[in-house]
Formats: C-alpha cells, structure tokens, sequence
C-alpha cells in the first residue's frame, strides 16, 4: 500500500489523466530531463508518484487541474489486490448512502491506509456526487479484473427479467413479490430486475430482492449496486425495494433456504466438479434425480426449482451441452415429464461469457397440482439476431423483440390438459416451436432448440428485400469497378515530394488533435436517447467496426462545465486511429461524434488540404512502415510522422476523387458480403424447410 499522501501510476494511466496518448508521454520522457523518475514497476511498466507527475504537468503546463476521480481511482488500484480494493469501493459505496442494503458477512472492516483511503474517497465524492463516484470506480476496477468476475451483460439480464415476467401469469411488482438470484456475483440480474420495475411504475411499491454469492467482494459490490437503486426509489416516492444479499454456497448452504420466491433469475457457474455431489448425495432437492458429478449446471436447475412458490418463474443461463450430455439425459427427462421445463431458448454467441459458444436460456417453472404440459416451447433466435461477427455483431433490440414476441404468441398459461398449442392459438413465428413432449423422451432427450426448431429464417418479404439490396450493390460495385478501372497509374511518382503531418501541422495546414480520457458517465449499448453523442473507442473499432459507447447531452455539458474536456469531431474532419492493428483514416461524414485515447483529429485548412486526399494517403500501408513504434506489445501509431504528398491543391483535388472512389469500393464489399452471407443462410434454410413451390 503507498503511502497515503500520494500513489504510484503507470504511463498509461498518466496519459489518462493528460488527455493525451501514451506515445505523447513516452515522448516526454525524452524530451524532458525534469521529468519524474520511476519510484518502482519495471523496465517495462515503471511506475512514477503521482504527486510528482501532477507537478511536472502543471508545471509545464500540459494540465490544468488533475480531476478528483482520475486522481483518486490509482490510489485504490494501488492496493493491489482484487479483494481489498473492492472491499475499499464498496465502502465508499456504503458510506455515501443514505439506505443501507443488508448484506450477511460481506462488510469487511477497514483500517489503516484503507481506512484513510475511504476518507478520502467520501470527500472526493461529496463533490462528485456519491453514485457517480461509486460508479466510476466500479467500473475501473471491473475493467481492471474482468477476467476474474463473471458479469451477465446487461442487455442479457434485461431479457432474461423480460423473459420470466412475460411467462409469469402474475406480475412481480408490490413488497410481497420475491425475485432471487442464488448467483448473484455483483447483483446484475437484480439490478436489472429492480431497474425492470422501476422503469415500469416509478411510484409503485418494488418486490423484494434476493441474492446469494460464495466471493465476499462481489456480494460487497452488489449490496451497494442495489443500494443506490432502493435509495434513488425511496427518496422520490417513499417506497423502495427492499434487498438482501448474503454470503454463502447456495448449492452446500443455502444462507436463503426458506426462500419461495415469483421469479428467479441466476447465470450460475459452468463445469464445476467439486459442487458438492457426494456430501449432497440425499439432499431432498433433487426433487427429478440426483445430478451426476459432471451436471453440475443440473444441480442448479433442481435448486432452482426448490426455491420457487408454485407456478414460480426462472430463468437460468446455461451451456449448450447441458440440453444434450447424456449424463443428464434421465434429469431432462424427468423435468419433461412433471411440466417443470417449460422452454429453452438459444442465444448467439457472444452473448455472455463465454463468448465463443451459443448459450442457452431455460425456462422453469415449478409444477402445480395439475399434469404438465405436453409441449416444449422451443427457439433458435442466433442468426436472426446477429447483423455483424462476433459479440458485438449481436442486434440485442432486435434479440429482445423477437424473442418477446415469441414467447407472447405461445400459451404458457395453458389449462390442465391442454397441450399449449392449440387450435386456438396463433401460429409461433419463425425459428420458434412448441415439440410435443412424447417426441422428446427418446434415448437422448436432446433439447438443442437448433435440432428441432426450422429456422427457415426472413419472411419471404424480407428476402425480396436482401435480393433488392443485393442487387443495387452489384450495380454499385460494376460502376465503381469502371470508375477506377479507367485511372491512369503510370504517371512516375518519383519526382513527388512528401510532407509528414507534424510538418503540415507546424506549417498551420492542419491542427491535430488527440482523443481525450472518456468521462464516467460512459454508457454503452444501442439504447441512447435521441440527443446521444456517440463515443469511439479503439477497441470498438477492432471488434465491430463502429462506436458502440455514447454520451448524453447533459453528461457532455456537464463534464465540460466541470472542467472535461472532450474531443468533439464534426463532418469533414479527417480521423486517424494511432494503433497498428486498428490503423485506418477517413473523412467523417457522420453526426458530432466524441474520440477516445488513441483515435486523432485532423482539421484541415480547406485553401491548403484537401481532406479526402489527406485520408487517402494517411491509409496507404506504406505509412505503417514509416510511423510505427514497437515500444509495447501494442504497436502505436505516432501520426506526426505519417507522409503526406505533396501537390497543389487542385491536383489534390483529383486524387481525393480517387480515394473517395477506393473508400465506396471497400464499404460496398463488405456491405455485399454481408448481405451474400444472409442470402446464402435464408436460401438454405428456406429450401431445407420445404418452401421450395412446385410450380
């Protein structure tokens, strides 16, 4: 632990805090000899006081004022373990609330430095704010350890609330309702539950939340997530949600085993071998069989289905493999028989952790007096759902309706005897089945929706739509082949000057401009509000191609009011991306957008540049030869060294129309293979569903 006046920060993060890029300040380093030496790390990652880099920044004056967040976020981080800085976030998290949230066994008492740290971090936040900073520093310290926590996304956990509510034949609102999760790792699924309820009827009464965790440090974070929404409720309207996390191994000792609860939600974890197989061997759970060593995703099922009130609702996560190892094939058996497996539905992959494999959704519900269902309800919603690769290709807006819709044409609420698929009943929309349960009870029990559903994929409607834009793209690409195809390359290219950005930029041609450290109040996914600002990221760029992140209105006018600064690019101004492996430049076309670390801005003088013809040769391969530095394992871009031709304007003119022409070639390609790709999936599926006509 540093000594409490000050901690140590790495290169990255002082470039954080400087608005700047990490070369900018390995640049530093060169060019000042007064610049802070390292106080520990190594070679590679030294480490420097804060206190003297915030001198030396003022000093010259590369800093105006160090925000009170940045500051404090590499005093916590400089613990140094996982467990201590979170225990130190969740009682900053503690300490600004007014409501307290029960949580059995996960307070951690906190003296010292980490005591003085909490202190310190309060006054930070009678600033900020008290979420806000809780917020930001739970955030940081989820990037930092994100491969130690399980998270469930938060679109996910949207649908899956969605989804149990919309089977449910009662709703969940009011005190007496339970919703429990007995995984709750740092309170996602109640979070989104109480997040479900709110959005729904501000002014009524939440149910009460329940969450069980084994880690103490997650279940810290959880009671304080959930906190702020309780207090944020009761403040306004005088009612609140009413929750209770606990410490404990819900499988071995469930710390909540009276519990009954309306709705369930859980993403327990996967593969476990020592989940308590033989001390449990008689426990009177396994209700539909005890759970061979190797199901212990079957073992959270049956747990599940314990803690539910009759006609209870849950929604698990789970591995594809469940639905099919043949270890578990008398469990899934046996929940078909009794009605208690009332659907599966599978995801894209990507999804959820982990991100390589289709994940599926089970819906349970626990069985009343009446006989269970003869139907399955069955959906394949993967590449309906899907519009790029990978996980940030998914269409979660489109994930969520489709599968809401779904999910509403069938009968869940069937009366006894009733085989949920009546004549009475509309017809279930593609990709979605309901298998009478008798077709199910083979040697296998296989519940892969995939292996039952036809997933005949668009409507015909849609299809002719994908053939139009298929065809207008053909078109596009015939007159842009013409167009470049009649350029004239064999002018001798020797006698041309080139210029490098820096001289440009020195030459008053251009300004540069680099990214600066997003805000806190960052928020991601597709649901932004009308006056949203989108945010690039670099690793957006890599994953998806696009921005992904995104600022409101007010959050852009208050971090600016509160001294921010922000990196706002407007149409015409050409962007450059300073990492190898995400290099590209183009002109932006687009709405106002904000530019991360790493991401740069050029802003040409239109009598000097040409901004297409800048673009084009900042992109050319070439120029990652000349410009890249090798000085991490991440090759940056220094962009100041990036050539430029040098020409007059008018001639630069005449290149810009060929760039632009090599920029619409390269988008119309990979829009035709995309939509290639769709129409060769829709046709196979199509023409294996038997839709082919005779005529």
């Amino acid at each position: 632990m540093p000594r409490s006046a000050d901690s140590s920060i790495t290169l990255a993060e002082i470039a954080r805090i400087a608005g700047v890029g990490r070369a900018a300040v390995s640049n530093w380093r060169r060019r000042h000899g007064t610049f802070p030496t390292p106080v520990g790390g190594s070679d590679a990652s030294p480490q420097f006081s804060l206190a003297d880099v915030e001198a030396w920044l003022r000093q010259h004056g590369k800093l105006q004022d160090v925000g009170r967040l940045e500051r404090l976020w590499p005093q916590i981080e400089a613990v140094g373990d996982r467990a201590l800085s979170g225990y130190v976030i969740a009682a900053v998290g503690r300490r600004v609330q007014e409501r307290q949230i029960r949580a059995v066994g996960a307070a951690c008492d906190l003296t010292g430095d980490a005591g003085t740290l909490v202190n310190r971090a309060a006054d930070v936040a009678a600033h900020e704010g008290g979420q806000k900073t809780f917020d930001f520093l739970f955030t940081r310290w989820m990037d930092k350890y994100v491969r130690q926590v399980s998270v469930t996304p938060p679109q996910l956990a949207s649908l899956m609330i969605d989804v149990g509510q919309a089977v449910l034949d009662r709703g969940i609102e009011g005190q007496d309702a339970i919703v429990f999760d007995p995984a709750c790792g740092t309170g996602s699924l109640l979070l989104a539950a109480a997040q479900s309820m709110t959005r729904n009827d501000p002014s009524a009464s939440g149910p009460t939340l329940l969450g069980v965790e084994r880690d103490p440090v997650p279940a810290s974070l959880a009671a304080v997530r959930l906190g702020f929404i309780g207090g944020a409720v009761s403040d306004a309207n005088e009612v609140g949600m009413a929750a209770d996390i606990r410490i404990g191994d819900s499988l071995r000792k469930d710390p909540h085993v009276d519990v009954r609860a309306d709705l369930v939600v859980c993403n327990p974890p996967f593969n476990e071998r020592d989940w308590g197989h033989e001390e449990l061997a008689t426990d009177p759970r396994w209700t539909y069989g005890l759970p061979p060593r190797t199901e212990s995703e079957l073992a959270w099922v049956e747990h599940v289905l314990a803690r539910l009130r009759p006609g209870g609702v849950a929604v698990l996560l789970l591995p594809p493999a469940v639905a099919s190892r043949r270890a578990g094939r008398r469990i899934r058996g046996a929940l078909l028989r009794s009605g208690a497996l009332r659907g599966i539905i599978a995801l894209p992959a990507g999804s959820a952790q982990p991100h390589s494999i289709s994940l599926h959704l089970w819906i349970l519900q626990a069985p009343g007096l009446d006989d269970g269902p003869r139907r399955l309800f069955l959906l394949d919603s993967g590449a309906a759902s899907v519009s790029g690769r990978g996980a940030a290709g998914i269409d979660w807006p489109r994930l969520h309706r489709n599968a809401l819709r779904a999910i509403s044409a069938y009968h869940w609420g069937a009366p006894p005897g009733h085989d949920g698929h009546g004549d009475d009943m509309p017809v279930l929309p593609e990709g979605c089945a309901a298998i009478p349960v008798v077709e199910l009870l083979d040697d296998h029990v296989d519940l892969t929706p995939a292996r039952h559903v036809t997933n005949a994929g668009h409507a015909p409607a849609e299809l002719d739509e994908s053939w139009s834009r298929f065809g207008g793209l053909v078109k596009e690409l015939g007159e842009l082949s013409r167009t470049l195809s009649a350029l004239d390359l064999s002018a001798d290219d020797r006698q041309v000057a080139r210029i490098t950005v820096g001289d440009l930029s020195r030459a008053e041609a251009l300004t540069l401009q680099s990214g600066q450290a997003l805000p806190a109040c960052l928020r991601d996914g597709d649901h932004a509000p009308a006056d949203a600002v989108p945010a690039l990221r670099v690793p957006d760029l890599m994953i998806s191609g696009r921005a992904r992140a995104w600022l409101s209105a007010a959050d852009v006018v208050s971090h600016e009011a509160g001294g921010g600064t922000l990196t706002m690019v407007e149409p015409g101004v050409v962007i450059v991306v300073g990492v190898e492996r995400a290099f590209r430049a183009w002109v932006h076309a687009g709405e106002p957008l904000v530019l991360g670390p790493q991401i740069y801005a050029l802003r040409v003088d239109p009598a000097l540049l040409d901004p297409w013809f800048l673009a084009g040769c900042l992109r050319a391969p070439d120029n990652l030869r000349v410009a890249s530095t090798h000085t991490s394992t991440s090759a940056k871009i220094d962009v100041r060294k990036l050539q430029v031709l040098q020409m007059p304007l008018v001639r630069q003119r005449h290149y810009g129309r060929a760039f632009r022409a090599v920029v619409q070639l390269e988008a119309a390609l990979a829009a035709i293979r995309n939509v290639g790709e769709g129409l060769l999936h829709t046709l196979g599926d199509q023409l294996a569903a038997g839709k082919l006509s005779s005529s």
